[in-house]
């Protein structure tokens, strides 16, 4: 009953140090609050991997006002429990989260973790961590901190991390050195590690370095975090190395005790695979796709403008500025204003659309622009200030030059979300025009051997598109990664490892050239 209180007290804590505190600020620093039931959720089925009835040494290495510790000790008697550890790095939430546990046995540093040196003798270590490390994304982590980091996770595992990782895939290596052998491990942190490239290190800690007994990805539609885009997954594994034959057990969707869907997956598959988001939804791959997309397109992201609302106009901005028409190229809208799937043209090129848009593309020198488009020169100079200072500007030879784009036939949206009705994230589109596209699209040019093809039959064109839109939602979230809210990515790699066997149906005399252009030219490392 006592700890119960405790537990409203903290609560009430919670919110009003929520309450005095930017949102931004909390967003930059990544605190988001574990919720009550979720952290007791945690605990317990941590707990329940605990071979034996032993005592504990409990640590959390990101502990805010304690959460996980609340629901730790409402879970055990308290005389199991030899000694509690935690680290908050912030005094704002340090402080007043001691005032708050003083009365029981805790011991909260208000210190960086990752600076802290880990026990040097095993029973010093813990049994028992559980923790939810602060979403910091990399580039919010200076340089030279980052070289500290990877060297500690160098020291402590032998994984050399990328530097595009996060913080919170510092705190998990690091925290290896200090867990006992044998103990558990329950971590609840971005689901984003089981796609991205630079989450390989924790994936390969998690089936080589600890022994991983369960991940549960929460739906991305239900984010545990408010004002966090971010979809959540609780990993559980025990210090100690897998037998070969070993099972880890994916959950998906629904709460941990009630998961929607749930499969055993061999350790060996989990090796193989570098998306493991693709479970327990879908099965293992039993084969490397026979065709991908990337086998008969080359797959770009369109143009970064460094502005849009000053590089892209509206025919009415174009009138108004008296900005010359050479210096014009039709562009698409973005796909929340682009209605049609099928884009036709005028015969000037400008794609047939309720608004149209042009891009400013001019490849002059400013002395050139000055002497003979005054225009031109004063709306460039009407921005100058300000955006030429933009990051990508600023790294351009010409602040106001932009990327060389030819236009696409065939474009696919690259960010989405399927709550549409036909529940599909991704919108393919055949455009007839002249038109170009910014980097909210992808676009697919033939390769020589499907442009040959083109060239020689008029309809193709349009039966690839439809082939395209025929593409499973499955294959391309499966090839994809997902964010908080339901939101799917796909990168141009990505798009182009998607499974090609709508395509390859209508193209079958292609086969054998497509595997020729394969031998000739296609770099399968690049992937």
């Amino acid at each position: 009953m006592v700890i119960d209180k405790l537990e409203q007290s903290r609560l009430l804590l919670q919110e009003q140090l929520d309450e005095g505190r930017d949102q931004s600020e909390r967003n930059r620093l990544g605190q988001f609050a574990t919720p009550t039931r979720l952290a007791r959720d945690i605990i317990l089925y941590g707990l329940s991997l605990v071979d034996r009835v032993r005592r504990f040494r409990f640590l959390d290495p990101a502990f805010g006002t304690g959460s996980f510790y609340s629901a730790f000790i409402n879970a055990l008697d308290t005389d199991k429990i030899d000694a509690s550890y935690g680290y908050e790095i912030d005094s704002y939430y340090g402080n007043p989260a001691k005032e708050i546990w003083k009365q029981l046995k805790l011991n909260l540093e208000i210190e960086d973790f990752t600076k802290a040196i880990p026990p040097l003798n095993e029973d010093s270590k813990f049994n028992f961590i559980v923790c939810n490390p602060p979403y910091v994304r990399h580039h919010h982590i200076p340089n030279k901190e980052k070289l500290r980091l990877q060297t500690m996770c160098r020291e402590i595992c032998r994984i050399s991390i990328d530097g595009l990782a996060g913080l919170y895939c510092y705190f998990l290596l690091i925290s290896h050195g200090w867990m006992q052998q044998k103990g558990i491990g329950a971590w609840l942190i971005p689901s984003e590690f089981m796609d991205v490239n630079y989450g390989k290190e924790i994936k390969f800690y998690l089936v080589n370095k600890v022994k991983l007994v369960r991940i549960h990805r929460f739906n991305p539609s239900d984010v545990q975090f408010e004002n966090a885009l971010v979809s959540s997954a609780v990993l559980w594994f025990r210090n100690e190395i897998p037998d070969r034959n070993h099972k880890v057990e994916f959950t998906f969707g629904g709460d941990i005790n009630f998961p929607e869907l749930t499969k055993m997956i061999p350790l060996e598959v989990l090796k193989r695979e570098k998306k493991w988001t693709r479970f327990p939804r879908s099965d293992e791959r039993l084969k490397i796709n026979d065709y991908r997309l990337s086998d008969f397109f080359s797959i770009k992201r369109g143009i970064a403008t460094g502005d849009n609302k000053f590089f892209i106009l509206s025919k009415d901005d174009v009138d108004n500025y008296q900005l010359p028409n050479e210096f014009l190229r039709p562009i698409l809208p973005s796909p929340r204003y682009l209605y049609e799937d099928e884009i036709q043209s005028d015969a000037r090129g400008f794609p047939i659309l309720k608004k149209q848009l042009f891009l400013l593309d001019c490849s002059l020198t400013e002395k050139n622009v000055k002497e003979n488009y005054p225009r031109l020169w004063d709306y460039l100079q009407s921005g100058k200030a300000t955006i030429s200072k933009r990051y990508i500007c600023r790294n351009r030879k010409v602040w106001y030059f932009q990327e060389k784009r030819e236009p696409a036939k065939l474009l696919c949206t690259y960010i989405g979300r399927n709550d549409k009705p036909n529940g599909k994230p991704f919108r393919f589109i055949l455009n007839h025009s002249q038109a170009i596209a910014s980097n909210v699209y992808l676009l697919m040019y033939p390769k020589p051997v499907l442009a040959r093809a083109l060239e020689k039959d008029s309809e193709l064109l349009r039966k690839i598109w439809l082939a395209l839109n025929n593409l499973s939602i499955e294959s391309l979230i499966g090839e994809g990664r997902v964010y908080g809210g339901g939101l799917h990515k796909l990168e141009p790699k990505e798009l182009g490892n998607v499974d090609a066997a709508p395509i390859v149906e209508i193209l079958p005399d292609l086969r054998k050239s497509i595997v020729r252009s394969q031998q000739e030219v296609f770099d399968w490392d690049s992937l």
